[in-house]
Order: structure tokens, then C-alpha cells, then sequence
């Protein structure tokens, strides 16, 4: 079966993302404006809002409009947003805009513009659309941008739903984004496979992000909120000095980030920024054309997402002579963390692990004999060609010869199958050592051996395809 989700990503070892001028980190702040956006009854919906405020617990109310988080709401527009622009007003930003409320908010609107702030769309009501049906849904997001159109001038070019469905990338990617923002699961930006098309991924963060003001157990004072921004940046900063830049992102909210106990928070932690040298802030279209141009969609294998005759062509001598290892791992559960070489021989050897002793035996024994009479006869794999020829087994003197001859055939004699080693991580001095060693181990010792050994030239190979 297939998993979908992608629990690798980049591994261990993330790309240098090339920022302009060598930045040693991009920050990018979001400022979402969604107030005149939320669940109201006045907009048509069931019930108040209950979602990011400063009323303790908050809970919607069917049918009826609540005053209190109303003017909550309503002091974003009308104070926070403004002093969130005095603070910002010079940096590149992009405001997560919800349809409806920028088109109640035409002032905070045309300074957006005359900032040359970049306003990505954040759907058409600010409301949660974890249960909506997905043709519902979909309807919202083309409404929501044929009003933003209307609103703005221009088309978004990013999206970002926030109280997202399992739908929600999907049906954003049908409509045509240059990049999309339904995600947390990276500090940089990434390609995803959606539709049979390559979508950009900008991920966005709900952790350095003034939204924790109004969690349990979030921030309760500003100072915490600029220790942790600080922190952030300190840490992904010292990752790109150390030669592994990433991407800072920074949420905030006009009635949260907006009020006085807040923005000084936001100021200092701003000003410990633009301190350093080699920060680039940066819009989400900025960062998103940056990375179209440094690191487009590569065209690669994926083993997860093959048909089960294609995986078997492919993979099927992996494990010498022996596809039914391959046909094993494809019942497997695939995901795209098997998509990699490390990842394709953990699926492989758990396939081969699961096999009986028999089975595990037959595999060893369908490996020929280090510098045997197949290698000589040229009757080998070209796998077991190119290992053996590595370790220069090819080219062997007389003595040499003999000397291998003599321990194949005290090998096979004591168990019963064929020396098997991981050529490529040795030289010839480190296979014949081994060999030596190995022929004093006992059967049961030996066959566990061999069998690693089998699970490590299989990822070897892997390597050479993927």
C-alpha cells in the first residue's frame, strides 16, 4: 500500500538555497489580515467566532452575534493593523488577505499597496473548513479570487486557507498558484507532487507566530514572544553561517501583534535582526521565484508511487537472482520516505527479513564466489561485474588467484554457501582479512553476517539507480 505522507523531505542534508546575496537566512513576516473575514451570522454563517482572541476559552455561539469578540476583531482594523504598518511599513511583507475582509478594509488595502507589500490570498472567509464538502470549498477559493481581483487589482499569487481541509492544497493547486502555504513541515521551501503536476511549497510556521497569545500555554507576555522570535532567528541564522541557510517565518495578526503590549516585543525582536549582517527579508512570491529559478522540480524516481510490474523490472535484481525480495516490498507499506536509497533498502531488507530461513538461504547462495569461475567465464551480473572489478578482484596475479581459490573453498565447505562481502566498502587487503576472520565464525554467526552483508550490497546498488 501507499503512504502518502512524506516523512523525509530533505534528510539530513538540506540544499543550500543560493539567497540572494549570500544571506546567511531569509526572514519573511505574514501579516494576516482577517478581520471583517471571521464567522459572523452578519456574513451569512451559523454562528459567532470562538478562534483567536483574547476571550479565554471562546466558543461559537449558533445564531447569535457576540459583541465582545466582535470589537475584538474589529480593533485589529481599526488600531492594530496600522500599528503593525507603522513598524513594518519598510520591510517587504505579505499579508495572508481574506477576501471578504480586505474588501471591507479599502484603506488598510490601498496602504498595503503603497507599501508594495505583497497581499497572497487567504481564502475567501475566515472560517473553518474542516468539514465543508470539497465542491463547497472549492466554489469559496474561486470566489475568493475573483474578489480579490476585484479588490486589489491583481490576481494572488499565493494561497494560504489556514483552517484547512484534507482538500484544501489540492483544490488550491487546481486553481493555479504560483506557490501555496498550507503547510508547516519544513524551514524551506520544497516541491510537492499534486494532480501530476510539481507544486511550490512555501511553508509557513504556527510557532513563531503571535497566535500563541491566544493558546494554552502559549505566550502570555510580549517578552516571550521576542525571546523565542530571537532564539529562532539565532538558531537558523548560526545553521546558515554554518553553510545550511534557512527560512524564518513570522505570523502575526492584526488584533494580536497589533496591541501596545505586543509591538514592542515585535520591534526589538526586529531590530536584533536587521543587526545582523547577511538577512534577507523577503515577500512569499519573492522567496517562491527565488526558488523556481535556484531549485526548479527535478524529474527523479519514485518508487512509492510505482505500478507493481514496474517496480519488480526495477528493482527485481536488487538482491541477486532473487525478485521475489521486490515483489515482498512492494506489499510493503510505500511512502515517499522510500524514495531514497537509504529508504528503498529499509523497505527491501525488512521485504528480506521477513523471509523464511530457506528463502534468505537460496538468496545467498544465488551470489557467486568472490574472483570465482563465473567472474572468470564473464558469466557474472553486471552488478557483480562492476562490485568485483571495483576492488580490482578482476585483475588478480596467480597468487592471488590461488589464495582466493583456497578460501572459496574452505567457505562454501564449512557453510554452505558463497563468501559474501560488501565489496565496494573494501579494498582487496580488506576482503581477504575478512575471509580469514569470517571462516572462524559459526554457522549460525556466519548466515546473520552474510545476510547483513547481502542487505548492505543492496543498498549499495540502490545508490547506483536512485
Amino acid at each position: 500500500m501507499t503512504y502518502p505522507r512524506d516523512m523525509i523531505g530533505y534528510g539530513a542534508r538540506t540544499p543550500d538555497p543560493k539567497w540572494p546575496g549570500d544571506a546567511n537566512i531569509a526572514v519573511q513576516i505574514v501579516v494576516n489580515y482577517e478581520e471583517g473575514g471571521e464567522n459572523n451570522i452578519l456574513h451569512g454563517d451559523p454562528a459567532s467566532e470562538g478562534f483567536l482572541s483574547e476571550i479565554p476559552g471562546a466558543v461559537p455561539w449558533p445564531g447569535q452575534r457576540h459583541w465582545n469578540m466582535e470589537t475584538i476583531y474589529e480593533y485589529g482594523a481599526r488600531a492594530g493593523f496600522w500599528r503593525l504598518y507603522r513598524l513594518l511599513g519598510d520591510l517587504p511583507v505579505t499579508v495572508f488577505g481574506v477576501a471578504t475582509a480586505l474588501a471591507r478594509g479599502p484603506e488598510q488595502v490601498a496602504a498595503m499597496q503603497a507599501s508594495s507589500w505583497e497581499i497572497a490570498s487567504h481564502g475567501l472567509k475566515w472560517i473553518e473548513y474542516k468539514d465543508t464538502h470539497e465542491d463547497t470549498e472549492r466554489t469559496h477559493i474561486q470566489r475568493a479570487v475573483r474578489l480579490h481581483t476585484e479588490v486589489t487589482g491583481e490576481r494572488p499569487r499565493g494561497f494560504y486557507q489556514g483552517r484547512a481541509s484534507m482538500n484544501s492544497l489540492r483544490l488550491a493547486a487546481e486553481e493555479g498558484f504560483d506557490y501555496l502555504s498550507d503547510s508547516y513541515a519544513d524551514d524551506l521551501p520544497y516541491w510537492m507532487r499534486i494532480g501530476g503536476r510539481d507544486e511550490l511549497i512555501v511553508p509557513y510556521t504556527l510557532d513563531a507566530n503571535d497566535m500563541r497569545f491566544s493558546t494554552p500555554n502559549g505566550f502570555n507576555a510580549g517578552a516571550q514572544f521576542r525571546d523565542y522570535l530571537t532564539a529562532s532567528f539565532d538558531a537558523l541564522y548560526r545553521e546558515g553561517v554554518e553553510g545550511a541557510p534557512k527560512m524564518l517565518s513570522i505570523g502575526l495578526h492584526c488584533r494580536l501583534a497589533g496591541r501596545p503590549g505586543r509591538i514592542e516585543a515585535l520591534r526589538q525582536a526586529l531590530e536584533h535582526m536587521r543587526g545582523h549582517d547577511g538577512v534577507w527579508f523577503a515577500t512569499r512570491a519573492q522567496i517562491a521565484d527565488h526558488w523556481r529559478a535556484t531549485h526548479p522540480p527535478a524529474a527523479k524516481d519514485r518508487p512509492s508511487q510505482m505500478p507493481r510490474a514496474e517496480f519488480v523490472a526495477q528493482f527485481g535484481g536488487i538482491f541477486e537472482h532473487s525478485p521475489w525480495v521486490a515483489e515482498a516490498a512492494y506489499q510493503l507499506e510505500r511512502s515517499p520516505a522510500h524514495d531514497t536509497p537509504a529508504g528503498l533498502a529499509s523497505l527491501m531488507a525488512r521485504a528480506f527479513r521477513r523471509g523464511s530461513t530457506a528463502d534468505r538461504l537460496a538468496v545467498l547462495r544465488a551470489h557467486p564466489d568472490l574472483a570465482g569461475k563465473l567472474a572468470a567465464a564473464k558469466r557474472l551480473t553486471a552488478d557483480s561485474t562492476s562490485e568485483q572489478s571495483s576492488a580490482g578482484l578482476d585483475a588478480l596475479t596467480d597468487e592471488e588467484r590461488a589464495t582466493f581459490e583456497r578460501l572459496n573453498a574452505a567457505y562454501t565447505a564449512k557453510f554452505r554457501f558463497p563468501f559474501i562481502i560488501a565489496v565496494r566498502d573494501h579494498d582487496k587487503a580488506g576482503i581477504l582479512d575478512a575471509f580469514e576472520r569470517r571462516l572462524a565464525n559459526s554457522v549460525e554467526e556466519e548466515f546473520a553476517t552474510a545476510c547483513a552483508q547481502v542487505e548492505r550490497i543492496a543498498e549499495l546498488r540502490l545508490r547506483q539507480i536512485l
